[in-house]
């Protein structure tokens, strides 16, 4: 079975079930944010197992993403050397919040193991927490399992917990035994450590809230959640022994056999590198960027690693960025957000793929040379350090070099050279933060950016840690200012410019730029070389992101005339973002902008674009500029003398920020959002360009499908939905009006089996075919057609009984509806309550129902006296 027909499989079974398929959630999580990802399926649903949000269902399952490389949950170092480790990998699971617990969890496990899949029994092993006798009595009674294939495991295994205290309980697992040719014993023994039996779900059982001293108190609604990794099922269901010979990754280790032509089909940098393309496609899809710190840091050594294994294949061009295409081949049907991501996520693996290639070799050459001149096996941790923090070398690289040559690694001394000079590691965000705020520095820069994206200048200023110095050296972060720089200053919205200082022997990388005073402070770090004051260092933009922010300034120009002509002269910018990959826009305006009016928006911001019109920049007195009509922008401060930039004369506005030359240059705008951000404030984001023909791509191919489905040419296909639309409401009145009527026939045929208990009509019954509604329409009837009674009804469906009884009026102060379905209920397996008039239940079991219903009468009559 295909892993994609096994994700299928599983979420139907469930769906089956009464279970709502809930999307996977992003990676990012959104709900914990001392979560570094997202590491198991019920991540999303933490809250409401906690109690602080609910949802419209109370069954759940999904299969989600999850990633596991960092913080606690880091398996990033066995990647690649196990059967079974990934930094990437899909969770399968089943969740109950206070509805059913472990009887039925326990049968849904078992029934679509040894049942859907046709999993033989007698591969199969199954171990309960030591104290869980409950657990216990279901597998070994009522499943039936194999005491001999069945073993109780202390709380170090089998007791869960979601932190020092809070909700916990106990565990059931389940493994797989691959076949006595695989080495390892049974779980519980001393030879578990083996591969022979692999865990392929845990059931964990939530039922107690744990206090600070340790006291476990029964939770008022006891819930479910589960785990089965997807990667290791289809291990089992296609036969093989390790996840990586499963088909989800042996079209990704083909994709890169054929880039490596020749490499050994054994080698475990094909295992790495078909781990890591999972991890870090998703990782940038779902809006991780490669940085310095947090997340991005993760994702950057998680890329490096990759690319060090190409390396070792021969793959010395970058690769990794092509290996997007076979992926989303392999998962893009189940995750539509990999498809659309697609062209961002091969730009941004490339990207990072090209910075450090330009670092490997010479960071692999001096491993090398210290490997050469070691005496003993163990790598100073002064080289480890040197590596990590000037070559951005990931500790976990490091141990894999040291692994395959049998070497070890000194980590007290590297943890010693962490904490002397931690602050190199910092990222430039936190530099920031520290000490960016109470810098003073004299003088100013002269700003050429404006003509050119390249330059000289000579270093006026250095800072470290906020202090001044005379030098930063190769591996030190700091700020560098120049008397002259076409660095752009972070300003008005616009992001500050990226890139690279650059002499004989020195490389500076600037990864931001701020102004202080009239200085533009350049961000970042040495990466090769020293710095010292008086040098002459040449200046480089990263010209493509630089081009990017410039069609997003100049469009937020345009959009911002066309709000003010559209909706009104009331309209005043409130904050902006221009960034490369979009603008972002924060405007007064007193209710939400209509979908017509965000239509004549992006019509006149493009009417603009095409008009071509020349972007002409002035400088003149602040006074002259305002009274021209020329509007200041928000959160900017201006001299004496301002830059009034105009373009063919429908926007005109106060800004120091860079643009194109001609309106044309942008290509085209496109709104992405609208929204609310606060009382009287909207905000749009849009994007332009190739950004922006992205999106109109994706656009275009989604309705292109949708008209394929509902057979309809793109001319008619609003009006070929609307009819859909109609036809599914119409068919959904006749399908109720159809239940009314059959209630209504099994009502008047239902009343003839009724019996006299005590003086009133009692009539217990199984509806064929009915739903829930149909159930309580028909009890109604029955109590107007029978006058006083009590009546109850059941029906069946996917194994699941549902129960309705009512009493008449005039009988409810001595029959109760919720005592009568409750007493009911409890036969069939399950529970539940309501008014004394009405009431519903359900239960697991309907091999019990003839005898509950016929026990009806009986527990009429013991009531009544």
């Amino acid at each position: 079975m295909k892993s994609a027909d096994l994700r299928t499989s599983f979420l139907e079974y469930f769906r089956s079930k009464g279970h709502e398929v809930v999307p996977s959630s992003p990676l990012i999580p959104g709900n914990d944010p001392t979560l570094l990802f997202t590491n198991a399926g019920m991540v999303q649903f933490k809250d409401v197992f906690l109690g602080r949000e609910q949802r419209p269902y109370v069954r759940a399952t999904s299969s989600q993403r999850c990633v596991r490389a960092g913080g606690k949950h880091n398996d990033l170092e066995n990647v690649g050397y196990t059967a079974r480790h990934h930094t990437f990998f899909e969770m399968l699971g089943n969740f109950s919040f206070g509805d059913y617990f472990k009887r039925e969890a326990i049968q849904y496990a078992w029934e679509y193991l040894t049942q859907v899949l046709k999993l033989p029994e007698e591969k199969l092993w199954v171990t309960v927490f030591e104290e869980d006798d409950e657990a216990a009595d279901i597998w070994l009674k009522d499943v039936g399992v194999n005491p001999e294939r069945f073993s109780r495991i202390g709380a170090s295994d089998n007791f869960w917990s979601m932190g020092d205290t809070g909700p916990c309980g106990p565990c059931t697992e389940i493994f797989y035994d691959h076949g006595p040719e695989v080495p390892g014993g049974p779980p519980g023994t001393p030879e578990a450590d083996g591969d022979r039996y692999i865990e392929i779900w845990n059931l964990v059982f939530m039922q107690y809230d744990r206090a600070k001293d340790g006291t476990l108190t029964p939770l008022p609604r006891p819930s479910v959640d589960t785990g089965m990794g997807l990667e290791r099922l289809a291990a089992v269901m296609q036969g093989v022994h390790s996840n990586y010979e499963i088909d989800l990754f042996q079209n990704l280790i083909r994709a890169i056999r054929d880039m490596a032509k020749g490499a050994d089909p054994t080698s475990p940098s094909l295992r790495v590198i078909a781990d890591h393309i999972r991890s870090c496609s998703f990782l940038v899809a779902d809006g991780v960027m490669p940085a310095n710190e947090g997340r991005g840091y993760v994702l950057r050594r998680i890329i490096r690693r990759a690319a060090r294994h190409g390396h070792k294949l021969g793959l010395d061009e970058p690769f990794f960025h092509r290996l997007v295409g076979p992926l989303v081949a392999e998962m893009g049907e189940a995750y539509p957000e990999l498809v659309k991501a697609q062209p961002m996520v091969e730009r941004v693996l490339r990207q990072e793929e090209e910075r450090f290639a330009e670092t490997l070799e010479k960071g692999l050459r001096i491993l090398e040379e210290d490997i050469d001149g070691l005496k003993g096996t163990e790598i100073p941790g002064k080289t480890i350090f040197v590596l990590y923090d000037t070559y951005g070398f990931p500790v976990d690289l490091t141990g894999d070099i040291a692994r395959e040559r049998g070497l070890t690694l000194d980590m007290a001394g590297f943890e010693a050279e962490m904490e002397i000079q931690r602050e190199r590691a910092r990222a430039a965000s936190h530099f920031d933060a520290d000490y960016h705020r109470k810098l003073k520095i004299e003088g100013e820069s002269a700003f050429t950016g404006y003509e050119h994206l390249d330059g000289q200048g000579r270093v006026t200023a250095l800072f470290k840690d906020g202090e001044p110095v005379d030098a930063l050296a190769s591996g030190e972060h700091g700020l560098v200012v120049l008397d002259e720089t076409p660095f752009y200053a972070e300003s008005g919205g616009q992001v500050g410019d990226t890139g690279e200082l650059l002499a004989e022997g020195v490389i500076f990388e600037v990864t931001d730029t701020r102004k202080h005073g009239a200085a533009h402070a350049h961000m970042g770090r040495v990466v090769e070389g020293r710095i010292a004051q008086g040098d002459v260092l040449g200046a480089k933009v990263n010209q493509a992101r630089r081009q990017a922010v410039v069609l997003n300034h100049s469009a937020t120009h345009l959009m911002h005339a066309a709000l003010r002509e559209i909706l009104g002269d009331h309209v005043q910018q409130k904050g902006s973002l221009v960034a490369p990959d979009r603008l972002r826009f924060d405007f007064s305006h007193f209710q939400p902008v209509s979908a017509e009016e965000l239509e004549r928006i992006e019509r006149r911001v493009n009417e603009a674009i095409r008009a071509n019109a020349e972007a002409e920049a002035r400088i003149m007195p602040i006074d002259q500029a305002l009274e021209s009509g020329a509007m200041a922008l928000f959160g900017e401060k201006y001299g004496d003398e301002v830059r009034v930039l105009s373009m063919g004369g429908f926007s005109t506005e106060l800004c120091g920020g860079t643009h194109v030359r001609r309106t044309g240059d942008i290509g085209v705008f496109k709104i992405l959002s609208e929204s609310g951000v606060a009382s009287g404030i909207r905000r749009i984001e849009a994007v332009t360009g190739e950004n922006a023909l992205n999106y109109i791509g994706e656009t275009e191919k989604n309705l292109s499908r949708i008209a394929e489905m509902v057979k309809a040419g793109r001319g008619d296909l609003d009006e070929k939905v609307a009819l859909l639309v109609e036809r599914s409401r119409q068919l959904e009145k006749e399908l109720e009006a159809l239940k009314g009527k059959l209630a209504s026939a099994a009502g008047s045929s239902l009343a003839d089996q009724a019996v006299e208990v005590n003086g009133i009509k009692v009539l217990a019954a199984n509806l064929e075919g009915a739903d829930p509604k149909s159930l309580r329409d028909t009890v109604d009837q029955l109590k107007n057609k029978l006058g006083e009674a009590a009546v109850v009804l059941a029906t069946v469906k996917d194994g699941k009984v549902s129960l309705v009884a009512g009493v008449t009026q005039g009988q409810t102060a001595r029959l109760k509806a919720g005592e009568l379905v409750n007493a009911v209920a409890q036969q069939v397996g399950g529970k539940g309550g309501g008014r004394p008039d009405m009431a519903m239940a359900g239960g697991t079991d309907p091999s019990g129902l003839p005898g509950a219903l016929a026990s009806v009468p009986d527990w009429v009559r013991e009531r009544l006296g």
